[in-house]
């Protein structure tokens, strides 16, 4: 029986609410559209996701907070960045490349920090190379005042290059890994369909500089919103974090010997500040040498006019000393007054 009942109540017809048309009447009507009806466009993230450059973006530990703030704001600017862990400094450097291939990533940007305030930055493509390390320098991240820009999250970004990146090899091989980076690819699920900013590299003194700016709409022009920074390149690797060397930067000064400079500079001062002294205490302590007489030296001096001496054989008199006669008078008066107001 209750079999039965089931059957039966599969074997009804739905009940529709009243006043909705029938179900062949909804089809018919949605085949016809009305005067007022639009279609809306599909959206632009439906279509095929095909450059799948995934960066893994982490640091080793010992790094300072600016360099933190600096790494998290990467991370934000790359919606096809991932994260990871701090890797501990005794490891060496070819383990990363399996942390990259666990993550799924083709592309690594790792912070790696020394003596706790040196900052070095490699780029590379794992696992097959190149990679290049750069000692980064002047950094401002965006939470600083001075960066006034906004963009959209996720949106992807123009990459503007110095001509000087087309003259040199080295720099060519540079811009053909920044752009591999940097760019976020096409129909990104994370991305948004719209170009707001502009990523800038510029190479001046030897060094790349990197800006971030906004587009503005009203007049077309750019607001830098940051983060920036300088990357002094020090060496690109054939290999990934290794292997030999494609170029050595000649310019390059380390951080340890610019600082040994300073002091050396310092010292060498100090050092001219005390043997100023010491030359001077020798030449007091010298005998004064005798200078011969210069007969033209008395040539221009004019003899001054000769007053006879008057000596006085009397003593001078005594100038006498006029006393003031009002003094007396008042000393009287006061003393009367006194005696008055006591007998009163």
């Amino acid at each position: 029986a209750a079999k039965r009942k089931r059957e039966a109540a599969a074997a009804w017809p739905k009940k529709r609410a009243k006043g909705a048309p029938s179900e062949p009447e909804a089809a018919a009507a949605a085949a016809k559209p009305g005067p007022e009806e639009y279609s809306i466009p599909a959206p632009v993230s439906q279509g095929k996701w095909k450059n799948k450059e995934r960066v893994l973006i982490f640091s080793s530990r010992g790094i300072n907070f600016r360099t933190r703030h600096l790494m998290q704001d990467l991370r934000t600017l790359m919606p096809h960045s991932k994260a990871d862990t701090k890797m501990d400094r005794k490891d060496k450097l070819f383990v990363i490349n399996e942390v990259c291939e666990m993550k799924n990533c083709n592309k690594c940007i790792f912070f790696e920090a020394k003596k706790k305030q040196d900052l070095y930055m490699w780029l590379s493509n794992t696992p097959q190379g190149p990679s290049a390390k750069f000692l980064v320098q002047n950094i401002h991240t965006l939470a600083e005042l001075k960066m006034t820009g906004n963009c959209l999250r996720g949106s992807r970004p123009l990459l503007s290059f110095d001509p000087t990146f087309d003259e040199e090899p080295h720099y060519a091989l540079l811009k053909e890994l920044f752009i591999q980076i940097f760019s976020t690819p096409q129909y990104h699920p994370k991305s948004q369909p719209f170009v707001d900013h502009v990523f800038t590299f510029t190479i001046t003194d030897k060094r790349i500089w990197f800006r971030n700016y906004q587009i503005i709409e009203e007049d077309a022009s750019l607001v830098e919103i940051g983060p920036r920074f300088v990357l002094n390149l020090i060496k690109i690797f054939q290999g990934s974090f290794g292997g030999p060397t494609l170029y050595e930067n000649p310019y390059y000064q380390s951080p340890n010997m610019h600082r040994r400079l300073i002091r050396l500079s310092m010292a060498a001062k100090f050092r001219e500040k005390h043997q100023v002294k010491e030359v001077q205490k020798i030449k007091k302590k010298e005998s004064k040498m005798l200078i011969e007489e210069d007969p033209t030296e008395v040539v221009f001096e004019t003899p001054a006019e000769e007053k006879p001496v008057e000596i006085e054989l009397v003593k001078p008199e005594r100038k006498a000393i006029v006393k003031d006669k009002r003094k007396p008078r008042k000393i009287q008066r006061k003393r009367q007054k006194k005696l008055f107001r006591t007998e009163g």
